[in-house]
């Protein structure tokens, strides 16, 4: 399995989380709820990916920024 950069950078950052609360909770449950956190951020990613790929549909135009309808730009493909 191929970890990318941000995906070593959520673990690293659950793994802080969790040093943190062993200073005031059991292991135990410091670890439960490092991995909790680490799925709802997963999931939490996860479904904001997919709402923006619903959103933004064939594309975005370079050059103003625009949502692309049928293969052209509104704006600048009007002439």
């Amino acid at each position: 399995m191929k970890f990318e950069k941000r995906e070593l950078l959520l673990i690293v950052g659950v793994l802080f989380v969790m040093v943190g609360t062993m200073s005031v909770l059991a292991p135990a449950y410091a670890l439960i709820i490092a991995i909790l956190l680490y799925f709802a951020i997963r999931v939490f990613v996860g479904r904001r990916k997919r709402q923006i790929q619903r959103e933004i549909g064939q594309g975005i135009c370079v050059t103003c920024g625009e949502k692309i309808v049928d293969n052209k730009c509104p704006k600048c493909d009007s002439t």
